[in-house]
């Protein structure tokens, strides 16, 4: 049996038994990789190390952890009631309002992840105190910031461009941007009008439930919230207009708060998603490994290698939608768009059109649990189960996997061949 075989195979056994059993699927993935990365790929553990996510570690215990400081001293409490007051009290509104700031961030050059960070936590408390179904919330978010991130001056705009740019082939910048933000409002259009009154998956009643469901702040900000505020803005900035690394200056700004009110913020630490960062870090160490030995690109080539154009261009769109469920979109937009372009330039196939189906279907699937935009839902939805919201995750990315691609290559690869 080869090792492409059985590592794909080590994958959907633990991700079968992860979800049916209650047993962290990230302690499976570190397992696993050790086993498999040793016996069947013949890599050291120094390297198998090397795909550990400290990026994703950072930000995700950054952020949790301040958020947790902002919630306990009530800011967050004052944020959300200056929501509300924005779209005048109707809150079915907020949502939306969260997808067009998204779209807005990351069309003007916000990296897609620091602008999910920003806007998840704030929405996911949202969510919680006024009833909306968290998943509707946490994934307009996603949708939005994806919805503006192929700009031409965006981060994933300006890449995807600047590698078409290189070889014999031309996009234009419009077409890339209007695809991605047509079929990312289209999505978001069909989650809010298909499970906003789904119910949540709620836990049951705690402390910190029954403290955020009192009535909303009236007053003026203490010394304490004005402080928060403060540095929530200079994490916006820092992050936004200096490009500094967003889980650091979290991690910064939680410190100088729990340090001038410490018997207040002593167990703000608690907030720290701790079992979802075991999950994403295991199942992205896992993928990294795989990327480590080739086996990504193995599969991505073997489904260039089919012959019939348009059906190799619906192969590659799956390919993309599959793997960056698992690994981060600009590392496979990176892999496999050299791939598509010998297949544009021998056949008939709209280059346009198919480089902007790829980018699609390598971002919408960022839903996923183990991507950081949606590790960043997962980790910050509140008052929910959350073994069960992260089953409602995992069944809302599988729909976009199976059907996004199908969407993606009829809407943009199909007309045009």
């Amino acid at each position: 049996m080869s090792a492409e075989v059985i590592s794909i195979g080590a994958l959907l056994v633990m991700f079968v038994v992860g979800t049916v059993l209650p047993i962290n699927l990230g302690i499976l993935a570190f397992v696993a990789t050790f086993a498999v990365g040793t016996a069947s790929l013949g890599l050291t553990e120094d390297e198998i190390f090397e795909g550990f996510p400290a990026d994703l570690f950072v930000t995700i215990v950054g952020v949790t952890y301040l958020f947790s400081i902002a919630r306990r001293n009530g800011t967050i409490d004052l944020l959300v009631a200056a929501g509300v007051r924005l779209v005048g009290g109707r809150i079915a509104l907020l949502p939306w309002v969260l997808f067009l700031v998204a779209a807005l961030l990351t069309a003007f050059g916000t990296f897609t992840p620091a602008a999910v960070a920003i806007l998840v936590p704030i929405g996911m408390n949202f969510a919680h105190r006024y009833g909306i179904n968290p998943l509707v919330t946490g994934m307009m978010v996603i949708s939005g910031a994806h919805a503006g991130a192929f700009s031409p001056i965006a981060v994933s705009g300006a890449l995807v461009l600047g590698m078409v740019d290189d070889s014999q082939l031309h996009v234009a910048p419009v077409t890339l941007f209007a695809a991605s933000f047509v079929i990312n409002f289209a999505l978001s259009l069909l989650t809010f009008l298909l499970l906003r009154n789904r119910p949540a998956p709620l836990a049951e009643a705690s402390d910190e439930q029954s403290e955020a469901s009192a009535p909303e702040p009236t007053g003026a900000p203490d010394w304490r919230q004005w402080l928060t505020l403060a540095c929530l803005v200079a994490l916006v900035v820092g992050a936004l207009v200096f490009q500094l690394e967003i889980g650091f200056l979290a991690l910064g700004a939680g410190a100088l708060l729990t340090l001038v009110d410490m018997k207040r913020q002593e167990k703000a630490v608690e907030g720290i998603s701790w079992s979802t960062m075991l999950l994403v870090a295991g199942m992205m160490t896992y993928i990294a490994m795989l990327e480590k030995a080739g086996v990504i690109e193995e599969i991505s080539e073997h489904a260039a290698r089919i012959g019939v154009p348009v059906v190799v261009a619906l192969l590659l769109c799956f390919t993309v939608a599959v793997t960056s469920a698992f690994a981060s979109s600009t590392a496979i937009l990176t892999a496999i768009i050299p791939i598509a372009v010998p297949l544009l330039i021998s056949s008939n196939l709209s280059a346009a059109g198919l480089v902007a189906a790829l980018a699609v279907c390598a971002t919408i699937v960022d839903t996923s649990p183990f991507s950081t935009n949606g590790a960043l839902v997962l980790s910050n939805a509140r008052g929910v189960d959350s073994r069960r919201f992260y089953r409602q995750v995992i069944s809302y990315t599988g729909g976009i996997v199976t059907l996004g691609p199908i969407v993606a290559w009829g809407a943009l690869v199909l007309p045009w061949s």
